[in-house]
Order: structure tokens, then sequence, then C-alpha cells
């Protein structure tokens, strides 16, 4: 069984910075895509970022430039640095483990939740104005 702990949220001002982590159990995590997504009130949960077992990244759209996704995997963690925060950021992040090992999965089925089978309990972050 895998177990996805995220720690890093907080309240931060806008234009402000957190870094989240996500430290996974088991001894193959380094085989695996990994991603985050997030969950604001009333939202579905939507795609964030990805980083590839290789070490491939991508970004959704409202986040490139701002956020950075990396991986150590001598620590089984990945991490999200996120920058210049606004208050649309705020939401509970989620980090995920990608279904399929090794994985060239195409980019378009790395930003869908179902391509995703373990999650992490959720790490809120609030961006006041």
């Amino acid at each position: 069984q895998v177990q996805l702990v995220e720690s890093g949220g907080g309240l931060v001002q806008a234009g402000g910075s957190l870094r989240l982590s996500c430290a996974a159990s088991g001894r193959t995590f380094s085989s695996y895509s990994m991603a985050w997504f997030r969950q604001a009130p009333g939202k579905e949960r939507e795609f964030v970022s990805a980083i590839r077992w290789s070490g491939g990244t991508y970004y959704s759209d409202s986040v490139k430039g701002r956020f950075t996704i990396s991986r150590d995997n001598a620590k089984n963690t990945v991490y999200l640095q996120m920058n210049s925060l606004k208050p649309d950021d705020t939401a509970v992040y989620y980090c995920a483990r990608n279904r399929y090992v090794g994985s060239s999965r195409p980019s378009v089925l790395l930003a869908s939740k179902d391509d995703y089978d373990y999650w992490g309990q959720g790490t809120q972050v609030t961006v006041s104005s």
C-alpha cells in the first residue's frame, strides 16, 4: 500500500510563496510519474502540474511560469514551489501517483484525475488579497 503525505500549506498574502512537499512510502517511487491537483470550494478537482519518472514536467496554463514541480527520488518526495501566489490559487492541494509504472503516457492523460490511483489527504493553501 502506498501512502502519500502532503505538507507545507498555509496562509500567505498575495504575491507570496509557499513550497509544498509530498512524501511517498514504498520503494518504487522513482518509477512513477507524480502530480499535484487542487480543489477549491464548490469546484472540481483540477490539474496543477505533473512530473514524469524521467523528469519531464507539465503545468496548467493558470500556474505556468509561477509554479515549479520537482522530485527527489532519494527522499521519495515531490515538491511544488509556488511563487507569485494569487487569491485564485486558494484550494486544497493534493499529491497523486500515476497508476502506470514508467509511463510514456501522453501529457493530456497525465492531466486527468483518472490516471492516478493513490492520493494524499491534501494540504490547505489560502492566499489573502
